[in-house]
């Protein structure tokens, strides 16, 4: 099954639920046909680890197709351009996690480290066989079961568990690391992938003022590459992205504070209140207050808020 011509990229912004340590998503829900409505590859915000239950198809990581079936993980780091395809029904389960926060778990009041083991663990994506990998596997089964259960002492069961997994994750990239043209080489990157980088950075320093000739030297690129590169794989310019991911960090930040909206756009790296406003709006096409005084908000999950970074916005 080949690759569908890609000409735009979804980010799904994930929030991983108030006092846990993942967003897991498990269940019949997912047992489906993938790739069926899915006409884009995406990329999130979260750290991805799935595993198939059931199915075969192709698990595509920007550029490369890879054959995956029964008894298979992935692996797929935040901001990774990636999508799923089968002809049948398959089962997959997946569990989200935020990478730098179970690090600063690990190594607390240790930033060097914690940025080395955070460059290690991200290096690349890749599909596992189980068999090949029953420490990894076994640990992630596991977290599905405690969340799936959710008994007593489940969410510091889990978070053991996360950590546990993300050593064994970067022992495992670190084993890879004679392999690097398999993913890192240039000349073999997508455009996504080149400016990955600077997602990530946007991602993590969102609230610091950020300049698109930072981002450019990030990724080895003059600006003006930068720019066409940034614009032909995203589909949106560099500050446009920025403010997206500022504004979903807001939502983030009015589902789980009392914070006023002035405060708000202060931590989301808006240096005015009057441009949050416009950015909110031209995004979500209401006004952050609005937004907050509506009860759905807490109620839909960000997990079902999805963005197309179509041309035009």
């Amino acid at each position: 099954m080949g690759r569908k011509k890609r000409d735009t990229i979804e980010f799904r912004f994930y929030e991983i639920p108030q006092g846990q340590s993942c967003l897991a998503l498990l269940g019949e829900k997912w047992i489906m046909v993938y790739g069926k409505d899915d006409k884009y590859l995406h990329f999130h915000n979260l750290f991805e680890v799935g595993y198939c239950r059931h199915g075969e198809g192709d698990l595509v990581f920007d550029e490369k197709v890879c054959k995956y079936e029964s008894g298979m993980l992935s692996i797929i780091p935040a901001n990774y351009p990636h999508t799923t395809y089968s002809s049948e029904e398959n089962f997959w389960e997946y569990i989200f996690f935020d990478i730098d926060l179970i690090l600063e778990q690990i190594y607390p009041d240790n930033p060097s480290k914690q940025r080395e083991a955070r460059e290690i663990a991200n290096k690349r994506a890749d599909l596992l066989y189980e068999y090949q990998h029953p420490e990894m596997g076994e640990i992630i089964k596991r977290i599905m079961e405690e969340m799936r259960d959710k008994k007593p002492y489940y969410t510091e069961t889990t978070n053991s568990l996360l950590r546990a997994f993300v050593m064994l994750l970067i022992r495992y990239q670190n084993t890879k690391e004679a392999d690097s043209g398999r993913f890192n080489d240039v000349e073999n990157q997508g455009a996504v992938m080149g400016i990955r980088p600077a997602l990530e950075y946007m991602d993590r320093e969102f609230a610091e003022e950020i300049k698109v000739a930072k981002l450019a030297e990030m990724c080895n690129m003059s600006e003006a590459h930068f720019r066409r590169i940034f614009q032909d794989g995203i589909n949106m310019t560099p500050m446009d992205y920025l403010n997206l991911v500022r504004i979903q960090k807001a939502c983030m930040i009015m589902n789980k504070t009392d914070h006023s909206m002035e405060v708000v756009a202060a931590e989301c790296g808006f240096s005015t209140f009057s441009t949050f406003n416009r950015n909110f709006r031209k995004f979500l096409n209401t006004s952050p207050y609005q937004w907050k005084k509506n009860k759905d908000n807490y109620n839909n999950k960000l997990l079902d808020y999805k963005i197309n970074a179509l041309k035009g916005w």
